[in-house]
């Protein structure tokens, strides 16, 4: 079974690749490192190395907590960071900086995870969420490179879809590796589909582990002075297209029932921001650019350009929508608005963490929406109702503080692995 997966890896990989260069005619950041995706790169260490994957934004903002605390244990080894996606890459950069070597991972190929395996020596591998490679963990194994899928989670429609290779990914998830499941529910279905069950344990979700920085608040603050001064203000953050539309409708709800209401829109992706602007100007709506007005008073609505800033903003703001869930890309963090302590408002597509979603709509730290009307009626609402506003927060902020703790139970099942 490997060897037909190996084979029609080989098969699949220059669609990849052209996928790759295709998605670089609009964003000239996936042509850069390219030799990367193939084990070649800048990195070449002489000493051996621990090594974390996050593939995207999402799991490079989770991965933070677990790099300090690598770095914190093991100050004399170098870490390598991979991720796939430029967006995760530059979020990476902004975060780490050069207190790690960074890197696109290679594709699932031997020759590719070979390469890389020269360049990078890990003597522990890191990956976080659910990121089944067979050739890469076939290779671990090979080079007794311990494993571990850190917040490792499996959705029961995964399960149905994997157990019609359930021979290779027995011979992967059985291979030595270690299982640091979210919840136990994860865990029983990496079990079934072939994971040691003695390897296999419930650590929590490292997502909950995030810090907020000291001086976030009071710039968020300072930041919601600057651009708006006393004005109630809402913020819809990591949209998509097709989803501003739905924002800006909602919006002008929201201006009708209180006329001097200012909207942060934070698109997901920075090929995106001059799409969103035209959107902007053919509504007619008054905007400014963070990027060519900084700290000046803004009319109805800022159009945040930058990269790294969305937590900041979400810290101005007095009611949160999250973004990638009014459409089907599955939803993105609702934990930082969370901690915060801001009411959220989502779409109904959270798939990416439905576990999350579900369990602070559940405390009613979350409302979810089906459209822009009931979007621009629950923001109208909530901006109307401080009260309201402060317990549906403070709802989301318990709930963080009440599940963290993953984070050291996952740095408990490294540390023997490290030696």
């Amino acid at each position: 079974m490997r060897i037909l997966y190996v084979v029609l890896a080989r098969l699949a990989a220059p669609f990849v690749f052209a996928t790759v260069l295709w998605r670089g005619l609009s964003d000239r950041a996936y042509w850069e490192r390219l030799g990367e995706r193939f084990g070649f790169g800048r990195v070449r260490l002489e000493e051996s190395s621990l090594w974390v994957h996050a593939v995207s934004v999402g799991e490079v903002q989770a991965s933070a907590a677990l790099v300090r605390g690598l770095r914190a244990r093991y100050p004399n080894i170098p870490l390598v960071l991979t991720t796939v996606t430029p967006t995760g890459a530059a979020l990476a950069r902004s975060l780490f900086g050069d207190s790690v070597h960074l890197s696109y991972a290679p594709y699932d190929l031997p020759g590719s995870v070979r390469r890389f395996f020269d360049r990078t020596r890990p003597r522990l591998a890191v990956i976080l969420e659910t990121e089944l490679w067979p050739t890469l963990y076939h290779e671990c194994g090979k080079h007794n490179i311990p494993l571990v899928l850190a917040s490792a989670r499996i959705s029961p429609r995964s399960v149905t879809r994997y157990r019609w290779f359930i021979g290779l990914f027995r011979q992967a998830l059985s291979n030595g590796i270690v299982i640091a499941a979210q919840s136990e529910s994860d865990a029983a279905r990496f079990r079934s589909i072939g994971a040691n069950p003695a390897r296999t344990h419930v650590t929590g979700n490292i997502k909950f582990d995030f810090e907020i920085p000291r001086a976030l608040v009071s710039d968020g603050r300072a930041l919601r002075q600057s651009y708006a001064g006393d004005r109630p203000v809402w913020i819809a953050g990591s949209t998509h297209p097709g989803e501003e539309d739905a924002v800006l409708d909602a919006h002008a709800r929201v201006l009708a029932v209180s006329p001097t209401a200012l909207l942060i829109l934070v698109p997901r992706h920075p090929n995106r921001f001059d799409d969103a602007a035209s959107n902007l100007k053919r509504r007619s709506l008054r905007f400014a650019r963070r990027s060519f007005q900084a700290g000046a008073p803004v009319p109805q609505v800022l159009l945040v350009d930058t990269l790294g800033e969305l937590m900041m903003f979400y810290a101005a703001a007095d009611v949160a929508f999250v973004g990638g869930s009014l459409v089907p890309v599955g939803g993105h963090n609702l934990l930082e608005p969370a901690a915060l302590g801001l009411p959220i408002l989502c779409g109904p597509y959270t798939f990416n963490a439905e576990s999350i979603a579900q369990l602070l709509i559940e405390v009613g730290a979350v409302l979810k929406v089906r459209d822009a009307d009931e979007l621009g009626a629950q923001v109208a609402r909530l901006l109307a109702d401080p009260g309201e506003r402060s317990s549906t927060g403070a709802r989301g902020r318990s709930t963080v503080e009440a599940n963290r703790g993953a984070l050291e139970k996952l740095l408990g099942l490294i540390a023997p692995l490290v030696g």
